[in-house]
């Protein structure tokens, strides 16, 4: 395996690292709110009363590709290595093990892990193990 070491991408990853760690803190101290993605949709799905915080939320995870165009002139290259039908399928298994967690790795691998949960600790531990089992059972042992 070689790996390539791109500054500019080091530095993308650090700053989207900053950003993450920004929008987390202004949820938990500025609102007394986990920053969970799936919660949060989830909630905004399920009509909860704190619409307006979600749609911010949600918005703005949308909106960021169109910003990051705006900076920098192009979006970065992303080859998908797998068909549609694949793609559908992991997300409903995400989204269905987002639900039986009670979050995902958002909610408790950002925010859980950084208030030393240790339901997030087991959560993300699981999320981790079995998304190196698929990867390894898709990619090694059924091709």
């Amino acid at each position: 395996m070689n790996i390539i070491w791109d500054p500019s991408a080091l530095l993308a990853a650090l700053a989207g690292g900053v950003l993450i760690g920004l929008a987390t803190a202004w949820m938990a101290l500025g609102l007394g709110r986990i920053a969970g993605i799936s919660g949060l949709l989830g909630g905004l799905l399920d009509g909860a009363p704190d619409r307006a915080v979600r749609v911010a939320f949600v918005g703005g995870l949308l909106l960021a590709p169109a910003l990051y165009l705006l900076l920098r002139g192009e979006l970065p290259a992303v080859r998908m290595m797998v068909d549609t039908p694949s793609l559908l399928l992991a997300g409903l298994l995400v989204g269905i093990g987002t639900r039986f967690a009670s979050g995902c790795t958002s909610g408790h691998g950002v925010c859980g892990l950084s208030r030393l949960s240790p339901r997030s600790l087991v959560a993300t531990l699981s999320f981790m193990a079995a998304g190196f089992a698929a990867v390894y059972l898709l990619r090694h042992l059924l091709v």
